[in-house]
């Protein structure tokens, strides 16, 4: 994870966050069928004015290779997140920066949002069948398995419930 950092994004990074997004969802097949799903992706604006985008940034360059929308419930992003919950979406690193531990970056980044904010756990949803490396990501991170908050947003999209519990210090 060296040479990269995350922060919060700013406007002028709008337009990276939708192109990488989108590539992200695309080439991992996520928006085959999909009716206006990319509009909602590419919709960076929006997101960030109704929960917390975030980006990481490679430190020489300074290109966005990844972001996330980190959200709390209650709140328009919110799917799962009950009392007490972080609930992170979005997650996608550009393809062209894979294997350089962006995704585990943007993760951890939310872990220690939720934290600051006091929550007790991170639930996230992973679509059935998305690509193991993502399952591995997170199932490293101590993200378990939880069914109470599968659901399906659309006919054919299955989405799997996941909640990572948070000691309190």
């Amino acid at each position: 994870m060296t040479g990269l950092r995350v922060r919060p994004a700013e406007p002028a990074d709008f337009p990276a966050v939708a192109r990488l997004t989108v590539a992200a969802y695309e080439a991992d097949g996520q928006l085959k069928g999909e009716h206006g799903y990319g509009e909602v992706l590419a919709d960076v604006s929006t997101r960030a004015a109704s929960g917390e985008v975030l980006v990481a940034v490679d430190e020489l360059t300074g290109a966005v290779l990844g972001s996330v929308t980190f959200v709390l419930p209650g709140t328009p992003y919110a799917e799962l997140s009950g009392p007490g919950e972080a609930e992170f979406r979005m997650l996608a690193v550009d393809p062209g920066a894979q294997r350089r531990g962006v995704g585990v970056a943007l993760v951890e980044a939310c872990v220690d949002r939720a934290t600051e904010l006091g929550c007790s756990a991170v639930v996230i949803c992973v679509r059935a069948g998305m690509a193991d490396s993502a399952h591995r990501l997170y199932s490293r991170r101590g993200f378990v398995r939880s069914p109470e908050k599968d659901w399906s947003p659309a006919a054919g999209v299955d989405l799997l419930g996941l909640r990572l519990e948070l000691t309190r210090g």
